[in-house]
Order: C-alpha cells, then sequence, then structure tokens
C-alpha cells in the first residue's frame, strides 16, 4: 500500500524545518517523505501507525521516524467535533540525513549519531527522562535561528543515541513498495475500521472500501502489511483498550465490549499476547 510522498518545506534561511501544529488533522494521512521526522505531541492522543505497528499515541510521546518509512498519526474522534475543547499541540522537527555534508555523519565522533539514525528506519520511541529533554530540545528549535539551530537539533539527536530506553516501532521485515500508488486505497482502509473497529467487519464490507474482491483483499492485505486483516484490528481494539484502561471510568469487562471484543476470555488472552501484561497490571501501572 503505497503511502503519499510528503514534500517538507525548509524556507531558504533553513537547512532543516521546525514547526508547531496546533491542528489534528496534519498528520492523518498515509504518508512518508524523504526527511527523518523528530515529532512531540504536547498534547493530543489517537492511534499511531508507523511501518506495520499499530499503538496507541497519548500527550508527552515523541517518536522518530526515518527516512521513507510510512506513517500517519489518527488522532481521536473527540479532537475534530464542532464544539470540542481538546486541542492538538505538536512540535515537529524534518531534517534530511545529509543536510550537514555527506561526510558528517561518518566523522568517528558522530558514530553513536548515525547508529541511532539508522535505528529510526524502523522508528524509535523515546522514553524515561530522556523524553522530557528532547521536548525541552523542540521547543527551544521553535524559537531559534542562525547556526544555534543546527547545534540544538544536534544536542537533541546525541541525547537520543545515549538513551537506553528507546522502543523499536516496526518490524524490522516490513517493506513497502513505492512504485505501486495506493495511497488512497490504504486511508480508506485506515479511516474505515477505525471508525467502525468496535463491531465486526465483515469481510465483503471492507474489501468493498478498498474496491476489491474480499479473496484479492485478503491476500492483498496481508502481502502488504504482514499480517491479516483480523490481526489488524485486534491490535486497534487493544490500543483502544489500553486508553480505556488509563482513563478508568469503566470496569475491565465493560471496557472489553467496549473496545469491539465480544469475548472476555479473547480480550484478555490478546491484550496480554500484545502489551505483555494483563489488563489489570496494566492499568495499575498508571493508576497509583
Amino acid at each position: 500500500m503505497r503511502p503519499q510522498l510528503l514534500k517538507v518545506s525548509t524556507g531558504p534561511r533553513h537547512s532543516f524545518s521546525v514547526r508547531r501544529d496546533l491542528v489534528p488533522y496534519v498528520n492523518n494521512r498515509w504518508h512518508y517523505h524523504p526527511e527523518i521526522e523528530l515529532i512531540h505531541f504536547k498534547k493530543g492522543e489517537g492511534t499511531q501507525f508507523i511501518g506495520d505497528s499499530i499503538k496507541r499515541f497519548k500527550s508527552g510521546d515523541i517518536v522518530m521516524v526515518g527516512a521513507h518509512l510510512p506513517h500517519y498519526w489518527r488522532f481521536d474522534d473527540l479532537f475534530f467535533e464542532e464544539d470540542t475543547r481538546l486541542q492538538a499541540d505538536i512540535r515537529v522537527a524534518h531534517f534530511c540525513e545529509n543536510f550537514w555534508g555527506e561526510q558528517f555523519l561518518h566523522l568517528p565522533e558522530n558514530i553513536a549519531i548515525k547508529s541511532v539514525l539508522e535505528k529510526a528506519r524502523r522508528g524509535l520511541q523515546i522514553t524515561g527522562k530522556t523524553r522530557q529533554q528532547v521536548a525541552e530540545l523542540l521547543e527551544r528549535l521553535l524559537k531559534t535561528d542562525g547556526s544555534e539551530r543546527i547545534i540544538i537539533l544536534m544536542e537533541a539527536l546525541n541525547i537520543i543515541a545515549d538513551c537506553k530506553q528507546l522502543s523499536t516501532l516496526s518490524s524490522i521485515g516490513f517493506k513497502h513498495d513505492l512504485v505501486d500508488a495506493e495511497n488512497d486505497r490504504v486511508n480508506a482502509i485506515y479511516e474505515y475500521s477505525l471508525k467502525n473497529y468496535k463491531r465486526k467487519i465483515q469481510l465483503e464490507e471492507i474489501a468493498a472500501v478498498a474496491n476489491i474482491s474480499p479473496n484479492s483483499f485478503c491476500r492483498y492485505f496481508k502481502s502488504r502489511t504482514r499480517k491479516t486483516y483480523s490481526q489488524f484490528l485486534i491490535e486497534i481494539r487493544v490500543g483502544q483498550a489500553c486508553k480505556l484502561l488509563i482513563e478508568n471510568n469503566l470496569s475491565i469487562k465493560q471496557l472489553c465490549y467496549e473496545s469491539g471484543f465480544n469475548n472476555f476470555t479473547s480480550f484478555h488472552k490478546y491484550f496480554k499476547m500484545i502489551t505483555g501484561k494483563s489488563p489489570l497490571s496494566y492499568q495499575k501501572e498508571f493508576i497509583a
């Protein structure tokens, strides 16, 4: 499934881009770009797709996405309601791997930065105290000009390179076809799935959304995502269950059905398979 090529503008005075987004729809397309992306969600939450990884994102998260790695952040529906009080607040930097010259990353002093940029080709979740440090540096980047911009970006990358709490997102085997122009199809599949995951989605139904036959859809989806459509839906439902567990507004049995599972046993099974924890253990990590 071909993502959309996004062209990132830097402007004549800058070698890389830094911006602040206050709307939830800037990143809500399956897209890629030759630039590396470093993004901080100061405010906002929803579902994150990076390569073949699906998980929830929330306020405070920082992610680094390597060059040409498809990604897509879909904010929750509440952010799009007309009278909502929720607001997205995002800082994002885009930079090419060689914007500071072809030989820069080959300097012996930059081995760690070169290594972390290579790891970012699968997407990296930045956690621990590093997350706050990088958030502060991205904030400074918004207000800085001149050569100090490059120094601050290098400082952020150096901190990330030293971080022991980086989580790789996409699987090592994920590949995407940049020749096959099917951007609209994957967006239609994702959008429909996110709007309807709480109920059973029939194969004929989602195949019609993709405008292909049911038999072709199964082969198509698995060949491009390395997972079945059923697995894809389960990951979305588990992500929603994680959100509901953190909010602590429902009993575990209630949120099982609210997140799209119709069987309490299978809910426990798939939740532990994907998160490595039971629902109760996961909830206790977030609620004192």
